[in-house]
């Protein structure tokens, strides 16, 4: 196919790998940093036009690019769409803006309800697309609104509408969240900023950090057969903490978290997981969902790792 010229900033043929926190992956075929609800809008306008595939790039913290590439357009917010501001008792966020900045910056705000956000290594925007909630904290209950760009334009959207369940949301990959509003309660920010600590802490404590790897890599299963045991206790139990694949590992310090020892390849991060859940359904009958996402085509990779 055809494809018309992109707008004007667009990169091709950009390298993704190194906007990865694993350092996996291929390059994409155009790549663009959009800086404004408008400039994105065109971007997705264009691609809706020239059949062109949408992908959007936070963090990078809970992706999986394949060796081959994005036969599409990448994005990764910037400007306007990566900000984070106090209006009352609300912070406006960028959808580009990193969650853990916008905890802190609650917290010196004297804000709470978004502390649980410090230890969520994304943005607001793949948070919301991926209804991202940790150590009993609710996004849902805090956000007030999401504005959601396409192709056919810019809305303001409740979490009613959103269609949040766990780990997942109904948005569309040509839906794009450019900004959101926390509804947060005021509070003593020495309190609040005591309490971050204590998150972090207690993450420092449990997983990995300062090396190559990605965030939760399967969900926690709701199947009884699991026994109430999260993920990383099932992947752990049937004898995969530190089990590797090819340069990928599963970390001998949390077993649901997958590292790149130094050559892996998003091959062999699926390689990896595709072991972890043959062994955790032969042992205990349980099916895991992953849930890091891929961005591209897995080809011959076991695509099955992400079922």
């Amino acid at each position: 196919m055809s494809v018309s010229a992109p707008p004007a900033g667009v990169e091709r043929d950009f390298p993704l790998a190194r906007l990865t926190t694993v350092r996996t992956g291929g390059p994409a075929d155009f790549f663009a940093r959009p800086a404004s609800s408008e400039e994105l809008g065109s971007l997705l306008d264009w691609a809706a036009r020239a059949g062109v595939a949408v992908g959007v790039m936070g963090s990078g913290s809970n992706l999986l690019v394949a060796d081959a590439g994005f036969r599409g357009l990448v994005l990764k917010l910037e400007g306007e769409l990566a900000t984070i501001e106090r209006e009352d008792d609300r912070l406006r966020c960028g959808g580009g803006a990193r969650l853990p900045q916008a905890s802190a910056r609650a917290a010196r705000e004297g804000l709470t309800g978004l502390e649980f956000g410090v230890n969520i290594p994304g943005t607001v925007g793949g948070a919301i697309r991926m209804n991202a909630n940790a150590y009993g904290g609710d996004l849902s209950r805090v956000l007030e609104w999401a504005e959601i760009v396409s192709a056919a334009g810019c809305e303001r959207r409740a979490p009613s509408e959103l269609g949040f369940a766990y780990r997942r949301s109904a948005l569309t990959p040509g839906e794009v969240v450019a900004r959101a509003s926390f509804r947060l309660a005021p509070a003593d920010p020495e309190a609040v900023k005591s309490t971050l600590a204590d998150m972090r802490a207690r993450r420092r404590e449990a997983q990995p950090s300062g090396i190559k790897t990605f965030g939760s890599t399967f969900k926690n299963p709701d199947d009884p057969r699991a026994g109430g045991r999260t993920a990383g206790l099932l992947l752990d139990a049937a004898g995969c903490r530190g089990l590797e694949v090819g340069g990928a590992r599963f970390s001998t310090k949390h077993a649901n978290f997958v590292e790149n020892t130094g050559d892996a390849t998003t091959a062999s991060v699926l390689a990896l997981m595709a072991e972890g859940r043959r062994r955790v359904r032969d042992r205990f009958g349980v099916e895991l969902e992953a849930e890091v996402q891929l961005l591209g085509d897995a080809g011959g990779e076991p695509e099955q790792a992400l079922s």
